[in-house]
């Protein structure tokens, strides 16, 4: 109603010079904004939950309750509703009494509503310390990491939260002055997995207006009044101006989101269509890229932005440069690394294992290693040789063997040849990248290389006429 209204008033304006009907149109304008602004029954809330999110009227439900508005209003309209829910509250002990005050509101709530509750306290600024994170992120993470763990051990459906238009616009706004793509600036969800938003569509004002007609009580945060944190700043400094240049502003917004998350729609599709062309090979270890894919592309940047942005990746020049970089060049993020192996890309998790000799008895006959097992069984003659199993003379072994990576300067005779050969100059003529001279193991007996393990065995450790014990090796992937 209001966007007809708005676009008629246009149209009339334009085409008439009277005053007065500039000032009733405007006059009514304003109304129906006003009307929209505090238009909010537990009716429209019904409406909501029918139209898009009818799947809760049959689930399980937990409630984030804070015991601020928001989650106190979203609590009071699932209970009216008679939806099956019970309440989860954290105690984030950042606000001493005020914290334990809230928490004994929930608490009164609950059972003024009859409702199941949940409490946890948090050592929040502790946590903070130890995974070298802000506050607001250290909440964050163990609310929701709590809330997942209550939902799984209880069998709830979903979780939901009171998150609703402003946070988004508020979200938004932060997105966009630290710098973002397309994702970051087309809104919260309002069904993310388990987490749903019910209150996403409606402003705070009309959630206020609610809970004021009601008669609902709530408690206040007074940290949300402390403008040290981006996010109040935004909420109390910005937004106010806006709203000031623009009275439907979170109209508006709403417009602006529904176009960007249209967009997104179109550059998912094309970006999955480059990535079903690009894919060469996808396992436990890395995701192989076809270099030439993007290549083909009008704007290689904006592809390689949309497949590698999620991977912690922020030097969009320098991934481009890959393209064209020589082999074996890397670009790290803080989990992953990009590597550029003759035509393709190799992506990677980042391992912090340290490396390590593993010992190899003469009793064992199983030993597990990084990249398998390695299986030892003495028999009477060879058969089924192959990359993953050799035979080797027992006598001539020392043991322990041990297991190891490559290391410079290593060298071994390959089995067949009877020179020897640098294990480096071996990698590079069977072109291997550099993930798998990574995660390429030796076995060796004392100083000398028994078998480039699953790849090459060594020459003098061959089984012959004069052999009397066969050592049959075999690696199980």
């Amino acid at each position: 109603m209001v966007t007809n209204i708005t676009f008629n008033a246009i149209v009339l304006i334009k085409i008439s010079n009277q005053k007065k009907t500039k000032l009733v149109i405007k006059i009514n304008i304003a109304l129906c904004l006003t009307i929209q602004k505090h238009n909010y029954s537990i009716k429209n809330f019904e409406t909501h939950i029918n139209q898009k999110l009818a799947f809760l009227k049959k689930s399980k439900i937990l409630i984030a309750l804070s015991g601020g508005i928001d989650s106190v209003v979203l609590t009071h309209l699932c209970h009216r509703l008679k939806l099956n829910v019970a309440l989860a509250h954290c105690n984030f002990s950042l606000r001493a009494n005020e914290s334990d005050a809230d928490e004994a509101f929930v608490l009164q709530l609950a059972k003024k509503l009859n409702l199941e509750i949940f409490t946890q306290n948090f050592n929040t600024t502790a946590y903070a310390k130890d995974n070298k994170c802000s506050i607001q992120m250290a909440a964050r993470e163990l609310r929701y990491a709590w809330f997942e763990e209550l939902a799984n051990a209880l069998h709830f459906d979903y979780i939901l939260t009171a998150h609703h238009a402003d946070d988004n616009l508020e979200t938004f706004l932060i997105n966009f002055t630290r710098g973002t793509g397309l994702e970051g600036l087309t809104g919260i969800p309002e069904v993310n997995d388990k987490i749903v938003r019910p209150l996403l569509p409606f402003s705070s004002d009309a959630i206020e207006a609610y809970a004021k007609q009601e008669n609902i009580n709530w408690r206040e945060d007074s940290s949300n009044k402390s403008v040290k944190y981006l996010r109040n700043k935004l909420r109390h400094q910005v937004i106010p101006i806006l709203k000031e240049i623009n009275p439907s502003l979170l109209q508006s917004f709403q417009t602006t989101l529904n176009n960007l998350k249209d967009t997104a729609d179109i550059v998912v599709e094309s970006t999955n269509a480059v990535l079903k062309r690009a894919i060469v090979t996808m396992d436990s270890s890395h995701v192989t890229f076809k270099i030439s894919e993007f290549k083909k592309v009008n704007n290689p940047k904006a592809y390689l932005y949309e497949v590698f942005h999620s991977f912690g990746f922020t030097q969009w020049d320098d991934v481009l440069g890959l393209l064209n970089a020589e082999t074996g060049k890397q670009i790290f993020s803080a989990t992953h690394r990009l590597i550029k192996n003759r035509e393709h890309l190799l992506l990677s998790e980042i391992q912090h294992e340290v490396d390590k000799t593993l010992l190899v008895s003469e009793k064992d006959k199983q030993v597990e290693i990084p990249n398998g097992t390695l299986c030892f069984e003495e028999v009477n003659a060879i058969s089924g040789v192959n990359l993953n199993t050799i035979f080797v003379d027992k006598s001539i072994l020392k043991f322990p063997l041990t297991v190891r990576k490559y290391k410079q300067g290593d060298v071994f005779y390959p089995l067949g040849m009877a020179g020897k050969k640098k294990v480096s100059k071996y990698f590079k003529d069977e072109k291997l990248s550099l993930l798998d001279k990574e995660n390429t193991y030796l076995l060796c007996s004392a100083d000398h290389i028994v078998w480039i393990i699953g790849r090459r065995a060594d020459h003098r450790f061959r089984v012959t006429n004069n052999t009397k014990q066969h050592l049959k090796i075999v690696l199980k992937t």
